[in-house]
This record gives structure tokens, C-alpha cells and sequence, in this order.
């Protein structure tokens, strides 16, 4: 289906944050997987290391988001690139919910420091 609508979004939760998938091989992708994150007040992410890149549009709040150790507060229209390998973590320290719009390929995995990997269902 080429036109989806926030109606069309499959919810998924993990790590503190509210993932709404709209674009991924569920929805009839074959290349690309793209979802809104909403990121409640005061949560503190998991930091993982992804195995493809991703690109992040912050829509709403001002999330931090750590880069291999450096981070960076946001506003809304922020743009992030995160290239596959680095090490990436979002914090929402504000008191409101941060809202961003992620984009990557289908497949995106991720490994934490402990070593789990993280198989997000909304990229398969």
C-alpha cells in the first residue's frame, strides 16, 4: 500500500520508547522501514550499536542524542545521520515527549554493550 496514515501504524514498545511502524516488508517494503519514536519525559535509552545506517527527523521536543559518546541536544527539525557502527543513544531529559521520525533499511539490527542484540520487529 503506497499511502499509509498513523492509523495504518503497527505500535511496538522497547527500551522505554513507543516505536509506530508504518513502512517495513509488513506493510509491503522491500528496501526501507520508516517509524515514528515517541520518547516519554525523562527516559533514559539503551545505547546500541546499529548495523546499518539510520536517519533520524526530530518532529517534536528536544531529545539528546549520544553519538559515540558525544552528545547533542535537538530541536524540532533536527536532522541526524547515524552511520552504521557507531554507538547511538537518545535520552528525552525534558519534561515533555520527544517525537522523531526514523528511516532505515529493512533488517536493522543492534547490539547492546552487554551484547544482546536487538532485533526490532519493525524493520523485518
Amino acid at each position: 500500500m503506497p499511502v499509509l496514515t498513523m492509523a495504518d501504524a503497527r505500535p511496538h514498545h522497547l527500551h522505554g520508547a513507543r516505536f509506530e511502524s508504518l513502512v517495513a516488508p509488513s506493510s509491503g517494503s522491500t528496501e526501507l522501514c520508516a517509524w515514528r519514536t515517541t520518547v516519554a519525559a525523562g527516559t533514559h535509552g539503551q545505547p546500541h550499536t546499529i548495523d546499518h545506517e539510520e536517519v533520524l527527523l526530530v518532529l517534536a521536543g528536544t531529545p539528546t542524542v549520544t553519538l559515540d559518546g558525544t552528545p547533542t541536544c535537538l530541536a524540532p527539525g533536527s536532522v541526524i545521520f547515524a552511520p552504521a557502527g557507531i554507538d547511538i543513544r537518545l535520552d528525552n531529559y525534558s519534561d515533555e515527549q520527544a517525537q522523531l521520525w526514523v528511516t532505515t533499511v529493512v533488517g536493522l539490527t543492534a547490539s547492546t554493550r552487554s551484547g544482546d542484540r536487538i532485533v526490532p520487529p519493525w524493520t523485518l
